[in-house]
């Protein structure tokens, strides 16, 4: 009932003309088009540096025995800032990039920092001594949070490209295209990443992508891949994937895309069961006003031979949610951004508990120069278990607050 319920909100936004979404990405994450990017060499150069302290009421992590005393801690219920009271360097990030409308052209895009261990190709053999969620890769062990590596710089983008008429085609490592959040902290309207952008969806691929532009309304993707936020496969089947970006109008936009392919059951490496995963995204963006822009984002994914992993013990995992943004630019310098989300971990395979979670984010940001933005962040999440470990890392509750703030420097 809530999936068909979200497609046919989307569908009858799409028949009143409604919204205009960016998708993320038929080409890669790139500084907004306004801003023209430093030239060396004929080369675009631009990048950020982002800042930020967060802090928790909880511990960051999940309680993966919720309904029994005491907690078992499992992986980090955030995506990137999961400890409870930290001032970090997320993410120093430069794109170095030659894109032509016409010829060979690429892109490299590297980033430094903490956020680079969570987003970071994943490691067939974890040196952590082997604590990792099995359904998300995240590291359990509370001494060493985080994914199961430690990386703290990534090649997040890393590939060649060809443009010839209404064709491109690239090939490399590449940003998904599903979701309504991106890596690139440019482009997020919170400081916080959502709970879809985390535990929904992939955040790379390697592989080629095929963009067809039919016309100026419609863009048709279409590629092959390794897999889910992995360099080399760790099975021999490939991951495909599907894209569309429709623009009826000015105002509205919607994309869909889709991934399926054999993924390893219990992580990224190369032994243990194997089935099929399967992920629908859609993202519609209707531009209210010049001031306002509303986006709404939905996922749904399975994920076959699970039994011996997830809580419930069934052989087909489901995961599914609903994200609704409202942004508003109150002038030059000052904005707002709202942020609602529903996420239906039915079987415990994405968080390592069953669950339904639901967060709520109100972002306020100033920019007192152009190339300079300061955020102030309020969030509170909520599931139907007790999902979330306290302060004292005994108990565990089934909510949890946080502030955060951060600096964003762009150049």
């Amino acid at each position: 009932m809530f999936k068909k319920t979200a497609i046919a909100g989307l569908v009858a936004m799409a028949l009143l003309g409604a919204p205009a979404t960016v998708m993320a990405q038929a080409q890669p994450e790139a500084k907004p088009t306004e801003d023209k990017p430093l030239t060396v060499f004929g080369l675009d150069v631009s990048g950020y540096v982002d800042v930020g302290y967060t802090h928790l009421s909880g511990r960051g992590a999940f309680n993966t025995t919720p309904t029994v005393p005491g907690v078992t801690i499992g992986g980090p219920n955030r995506v990137f800032d999961f400890e409870r009271n930290s001032l970090n360097v997320h993410q120093a990030a430069v794109t170095i990039a030659k894109q032509p409308k016409e010829g060979f052209g690429g892109l490299l895009n590297v980033i430094v920092g903490k956020d680079a261990d969570v987003i970071a190709a994943y490691k067939t053999n974890p040196s952590n001594g082997g604590l990792c969620n099995l359904a998300t890769g995240l590291n359990t062990n509370p001494a060493m949070p985080g994914s199961c590596k430690k990386d703290r710089w990534d090649i997040t983008q890393a590939f060649l490209q060809y443009a010839g008429g209404p064709f491109t085609v690239i090939g490399g490592k590449y940003v998904t295209l599903a979701g309504a959040e991106v890596i690139d902290s440019r482009a997020g309207p919170n400081f916080s990443r959502s709970i879809l952008f985390g535990y929904a969806i992939p955040f790379t691929h390697t592989g080629a992508r095929l963009s067809y532009s039919a016309s100026d309304t419609l863009t048709l993707m279409a590629g092959v891949n390794q897999g889910w936020d992995d360099i080399k496969d760790t099975n021999s089947a490939k991951t495909l994937e599907l894209g569309v970006l429709y623009s009826p109008t000015k105002t509205f936009t919607l994309g869909a895309q889709g991934y399926s392919g054999k993924e390893r059951v219990i992580g990224l490496i190369n032994t243990g069961p194997e089935g099929t995963r399967n992920l629908i995204d859609l993202v519609a963006t209707f531009n209210a006003t010049d001031k306002l822009t509303l986006i709404l984002n939905y996922d749904y994914a399975t994920q076959e031979n699970t039994a011996t992993v997830t809580p419930t013990g069934v052989g087909k995992s489901k995961w599914q949610g609903l994200a609704g943004y409202a942004n508003y630019q109150i002038n030059d310098q000052w904005r707002a951004s709202l942020r609602g989300e529903y996420f239906d971990d039915k079987d415990g395979y994405r968080t390592g508990l069953v669950q339904k979670w639901k967060e709520a984010t109100l972002t306020l940001g100033y920019s007192p120069i152009k190339s300079l933005e300061l955020q102030a962040e309020i969030r509170g999440d909520r599931s139907n278990v007790r999902a979330f470990i306290d302060a004292n890392r005994i108990t565990a509750s089934n909510n949890q607050s946080s502030f955060g703030l951060r600096a964003l420097y762009k150049f």
